[in-house]
């Protein structure tokens, strides 16, 4: 069934580093958990366990990986935030499956997000045939949580409506939900907890409440402080990606992970990677999750209608997608970093600037 799926669930992708980490576990375990604060950071951050090596998920400030989970040991929520790319949601996931070997407790956040998928609603055929009990009550993630003492997770948070984000107030502050249909309140169990996320740069539908961001702790991912840590963590990604995927194509060379990182930091901070010379930005991220998603389509033209090995035609055209969002301002900006930069780099470049301009 796994070999069936599109992607597995971390708890399933890393059943043997987790099983691992939880047999050679030597320290205390808080209540909920399967394995030690520790632990968790040796998974996240990478290291042994035992005889068995343990893979890094998150490349960064170790520092900030160990706030976020000395938060959860405590009874306070974690809310993680940055700009698109930052491995928030990466980063959400990895923590709760392996603080609670579950990861899937999660709500998408979205404009249409209701107070229900954040409590509970109702099955109304049962509801209408035989009234209101616990076997017609849908739970929500959240509740689930609270019952089994786990995590819930709950993404762009900043994308729902106000009253939706408000309901999360009273739960995170009494720790339990009334369900006043019932008559009853359902408290959580110890271990309880949310890791929430939001984009810095999408603020949503309605930016949150300071009511609700005092009942976090709030973790800030930076983007990548150079351009090696970014080749690290786009290289790794790519290879974790394309290994579940068929793309029949070989994984890209440092050279081209290199020119597109190098690529997109440029536009995004709006100068070259040397600081001699100003250009201009386009109006999309171009975050590092883009840049592992466009190393992954080239791979896939590459095996599908190439030789398997990305060319600088396959690399165009997956950057002629990223970095073209809005026709008039970014065709323009492209056209002159094209011009004014890349042609300018000599013979290295040379093949994919041809390529690049061919698609303009």
């Amino acid at each position: 069934m796994s070999t069936e799926m599109l992607r597995l669930p971390a708890e399933e992708q890393y059943k043997k580093e987790l099983e691992a980490l939880i047999a050679n576990e030597t320290d205390p375990v808080p209540a909920g958990w399967k394995m030690s604060p520790r632990s968790v950071r040796t998974y996240i951050c990478g290291g042994k366990a035992g005889n068995t090596v343990i893979t890094p998920k998150y490349i960064g400030h170790e520092r900030l990986v160990e706030i976020a989970i000395a938060t959860l040991v405590t009874d306070r929520a974690l809310l993680l935030i940055g700009e698109p790319g930052t491995a928030k949601s990466w980063l959400s996931e990895h923590l709760t499956a392996a603080i609670n070997g579950n990861s899937t407790n999660v709500i998408q956040g979205t404009a249409g997000t209701t107070e229900e998928q954040i409590r509970y609603s109702w099955n109304y055929a049962m509801l209408l045939a035989k009234g209101p009990s616990q076997e017609a009550m849908l739970k929500s993630p959240i509740f689930r949580a609270m019952e089994e003492g786990t995590i819930a997770r709950v993404e762009e948070i900043s994308r729902c409506a106000s009253e939706v984000q408000d309901a999360l107030i009273s739960i995170l502050s009494e720790k339990r939900i009334s369900v006043p249909e019932l008559g009853m309140e359902v408290p959580a169990k110890k271990g309880f907890s949310i890791i929430a996320t939001a984009n810095t740069r999408d603020k949503g539908v309605n930016e949150m409440s300071s009511a609700l961001k005092r009942r976090f702790n709030i973790v800030v991912l930076p983007v990548p402080d150079d351009l090696e840590t970014e080749i690290q963590i786009v290289r790794s990604r790519v290879e974790q990606l394309a290994g579940g995927m068929e793309l029949n194509a070989s994984l890209p060379k440092e050279e081209i992970v290199e020119k597109v990182c190098t690529i997109f930091r440029e536009l995004r901070s709006g100068e070259t990677y040397d600081k001699t010379q100003k250009i201009k930005t386009t109006t999309g991220v171009l975050s590092t999750a883009e840049a592992i998603s466009l190393l992954c389509g080239s791979m896939a033209l590459a095996g599908s209608f190439g030789d398997g090995t990305i060319s600088d035609e396959d690399l165009a055209a997956g950057l002629s997608g990223a970095v073209i969002k809005e026709e008039d301002k970014d065709v323009t900006a492209w056209k002159e970093y094209l011009e004014n930069v890349m042609k300018k780099r000599g013979s290295k470049w040379n093949g994919l600037y041809r390529a690049c301009r061919k698609l303009l």
